[in-house]
């Protein structure tokens, strides 16, 4: 039986990763992020969905069925979004369980315009800098919270 089922969701762009900047983002293909959290997820008895979209209508219908599925979390890295969208952050404030917030580099070193996160006025948590791994962190302290 499932321990619960999470939902990572990938804003625009990522679809790119391994390829797009990689002094930025790492040379891991979103593939490769995605495949290790299945499996990550699934050796700890958890359900986990990935899904990309360029379009923030998508990511706003995915965080809108994660309300009604069972869905305990979302991890979200909502890349270009993160700074523009109130849309996204109002869908989230409707969603009951954790959100995670991820971003793969130091948004805080970067351009000013990206030091501001609406969906940090929801989320549980902000993990930034680390790389893929910020999203191995957000499911691990899933996994740890049982």
């Amino acid at each position: 039986m499932s321990k619960g089922k999470v939902l990572v969701l990938h804003g625009p762009n990522l679809n790119l990763l391994g390829t797009r900047q990689p002094e930025i983002y790492g040379y891991e293909t979103l593939e490769d992020i995605n495949n290790a959290l299945y499996e990550r997820a699934a050796d700890n008895g958890w359900e986990i969905a990935c899904r990309q979209s360029n379009h923030e209508g998508e990511l706003i219908d995915a965080i809108h069925a994660a309300r009604l599925d069972g869905t305990v979390a979302i991890i979200i890295n909502p890349a270009a979004y993160t700074h523009t969208s109130v849309a996204i952050l109002d869908a989230l404030n409707a969603f009951d369980g954790k959100v995670f917030e991820v971003h793969l580099s130091n948004v805080h070193k970067r351009e000013t315009f990206r030091h501001h996160s609406y969906v940090s006025l929801r989320a549980d948590s902000v993990i930034a800098g680390l790389g893929s791994q910020g999203y191995h962190a957000a499911l691990e302290a899933l996994i740890k919270a049982g």
